[in-house]
């Protein structure tokens, strides 16, 4: 037992043993009778805290003594997002195997494959999709794990993506954003397997009228070669 203190400041220490990876003391902890789901003010509770240090040992026993697998942050943030995000690839196998919703989203649409290719974690991302994890969950701005892995150039998740992008349903907002950034490279490569050039964005915009916008000639000239329409008319008017 812990007789001194308040239940904020035991509540706290127990915290701060399953972030600190000391499972002998967050057992005593909860063996006194913390609530093994307490949170922070931010909503981490100790699942989320040992994820994201990739404590192991602390995870697996907290989810067997009954914790919480999906609880969310304030934020929306899983355990699973977490750990994906700090590239914790044996946390991440852990709390999978343990039924975590791989395409659970946070509050702005995140998911843990979005993070993960978000920072470049090759064997979390990989691990995800093996397991179920959806390509084509967006982010609220649009943005799907191929997107955000393109724009940040890690050109191993990106190759991983599409390879795994066997109905094709995420390469449109990736051709665009190679359009924006007069990417040859990416967009011959989206361009490879599918032969439309001229997928349109949700307001109706093709990857050739995003390269003319920005003045892109290289990713035009692209584009051209591989017969997109020059006098294809969005629906709305671009905003610079």
């Amino acid at each position: 037992m812990f007789p001194n203190g308040s239940n904020s400041d035991t509540n706290a220490s127990y915290l701060r043993a399953a972030r600190a990876g000391n499972l002998e003391k967050a057992l005593d902890y909860l063996k006194s009778g913390v609530d093994i789901n307490i949170s922070n003010q931010n909503g981490l509770n100790a699942l989320h805290l040992a994820s994201k240090e990739g404590h192991v040992e602390v995870v697996s026993e907290l989810i067997q003594r009954g914790a919480s697998v999906d609880a969310a942050t304030k934020k929306g943030n899983t355990a699973l997002h977490i750990a994906s995000l700090a590239g914790q690839a044996e946390v991440v196998k852990v709390l999978v195997t343990n039924r975590a919703n791989v395409n659970a989203q946070s509050q702005n649409g995140f998911t843990p494959l979005y993070m993960a290719a978000q920072e470049n974690h090759l064997e979390v991302v990989k691990f995800l999709l093996d397991n179920g994890a959806s390509q084509s969950l967006a982010t609220e701005d649009g943005f799907t794990p191929l997107a955000v892995a393109l724009q940040q150039g890690h050109d191993q998740v990106v190759s991983l993506l599409l390879e795994n992008d066997t109905k094709g349903k995420v390469r449109l907002p990736a051709l665009h954003i190679a359009a924006r950034k007069d990417d040859t490279k990416a967009a011959a490569l989206l361009l490879q397997n599918d032969h439309n050039a001229d997928v349109e964005s949700k307001s109706g915009f093709t990857p050739l009228h995003i390269a003319a916008h920005y003045g892109n000639i290289n990713v035009a000239t692209l584009l051209l070669n591989r017969g997109a329409a020059v006098d294809f008319t969005a629906r709305v008017r671009m905003e610079s």
